[in-house]
């Protein structure tokens, strides 16, 4: 099911499938971009309740193996209406017996879309359903049309960090995987990085420290993209690898996949967000459109 929500400057579209955003306009010009399976065909993709691959595609919790598919299973899974107005969506889901077996957690995760001016808010909310802590990772995937008018190409973007100061880039094995070695992400002057198909030859890089704020925009634009992640720790940028996709995807996320080599424990795996029984947990970031 699709429901479109509406305020003053902006719209968007969600789609129950993954509480997934499937379109983000402001002035009737799309933003988000509209999925092609010659590149990438999804757009906006939740990540819960964990964030990218796992070693072997497995973790261990008090001493059990358990599989999970890359980015968690928010992304395949039907999410329910709780709550719609005008400006603002709230999309559910919870545990089931489906979920127990890859995940043996009883939790409700919400997705909360509003909007408000030339923003969407995306608030993400676990509610732990049971006395045991529980572990997990959350984020966004949204992807972004790259021109964003017409008469620019895609090397005439740029990413702006207008409150960083230091970025450290997380780097990565070739299959994908954190080696827990980390670098300086070196910026142009006005702390910019100029987009280049080729920036992603070797998949997404990641990045912390980089001031919770990007911007998407070309010099002499007219429109452009923020991101807002105030409650995140880390920034994964990307397209698909080795080719000259339309689009750039600015993922806010709350963890890192598994280490290197590592068959993670979820209770001691670094970054992933132990949540007390009975317990609830928010957290927010922002789409801007100019």
């Amino acid at each position: 099911m699709l429901y479109e929500i509406r305020g003053e400057q902006i719209s968007a579209v969600i789609d129950s499938l993954g509480a997934q955003i499937m379109s983000v306009k402001k002035d009737d010009t799309e933003y988000l971009w509209q999925g092609d399976a010659k590149y990438w065909k999804d757009r906006a993709l939740t990540l819960f309740p964990y964030i990218a691959r796992l070693t072997e595609g497995k973790y261990r919790y008090q001493g059990k193996e358990y599989k999970m598919d890359i980015h968690g299973f928010a992304k395949d899974s039907e999410f329910r209406l709780i709550e719609r107005k005008e400006n603002e969506v709230t999309l559910e889901i919870c545990d089931t017996p489906e979920t127990k077996k890859c995940y043996p957690f009883s939790f409700r995760f919400q997705v909360i879309y509003r909007i408000e001016a030339n923003c969407l808010n995306i608030t993400y909310r676990v509610e732990n359903c049971q006395e045991e802590t529980m572990y997990f990772a959350v984020g966004g995937h949204p992807g972004f049309q790259v021109p964003l008018e017409k008469g620019f190409t895609f090397d005439q973007y740029r990413l702006r960090f207008p409150e960083s100061e230091t970025i450290l880039q997380m780097e990565f094995s070739p299959d994908c995987f954190p080696t827990g070695n980390q670098s300086v992400w070196k910026l142009e002057p006005g702390k910019i990085k100029k987009l280049q198909h080729s920036l992603f030859d070797n998949d997404a890089v990641i990045i912390k420290d980089s001031g919770n704020k990007v911007e998407l925009y070309a010099q002499d634009g007219k429109r452009s993209v923020t991101v807002e992640y105030p409650d995140m720790k880390y920034l994964g940028i990307w397209h698909t690898p080795g080719k000259d996709a339309p689009y750039v995807c600015l993922e806010p996320w709350s963890a890192l996949p598994s280490r290197k080599g590592i068959v993670e424990d979820l209770e001691t795996q670094p970054d992933m967000t132990a949540l007390e029984g009975a317990g609830v947990y928010e957290n927010t970031w922002h789409i801007v459109l100019e």
